[in-house]
């Protein structure tokens, strides 16, 4: 299947070489009806992941982040905030800096990153950096992370 492929070689360029191990066969290609382009994958019959038409890069949703959290290497792409935020997180509020505890220093902004809770390195949320993770930690203001979708 050439899609499956392609689909892989992005996530390998993007989620440091995990492409095969993401992204199973048994995935469902979605195309925008106006435009003929992969736009979503799912994986029984949810969304798994975006592929923005932009720029051609993965949207994370928590069933692939779930997934990317078990095959990465710590810390790569992620953040870990203090557990006392892990509620309001969890639960759909952004990760501001004062939240987090130490960040991936190779995180960009507009990076796709996974937000863990510092002690229990389970999965919060998924979403978009707004700083640079060797900066994240060392603000106690302003916005770090702006989540798309939290676990609960």
């Amino acid at each position: 299947m050439e899609e499956l492929e392609e689909l892989r070689s992005i996530a390998d360029l993007q989620f440091y070489g995990v492409g095969e191990k993401l992204i199973p066969e048994d995935i469902v290609v979605v195309l925008s009806p106006s435009t003929y382009r992969i736009r979503y994958i799912l994986l029984n019959n949810e969304i798994y992941l975006t592929l923005r038409a932009s720029d051609h890069r993965f949207l994370l949703h928590i069933r692939a982040a779930t997934r990317l959290n078990k095959i990465l290497p710590h810390p790569l792409m992620r953040v870990y905030v203090n557990p006392k935020y892990s509620i309001y997180i969890s639960e759909g509020g952004n990760v501001f800096a004062k939240h987090v505890v130490i960040a991936d220093p190779e995180i960009r902004p507009g990076d796709e990153v996974l937000v863990l809770d510092y002690n229990t390195k389970e999965l919060l949320g998924v979403g978009k950096a707004v700083k640079p993770g060797w900066c994240i930690p060392y603000h106690s203001w302003g916005e770090a992370v702006r989540l798309r979708e939290s676990t609960r």
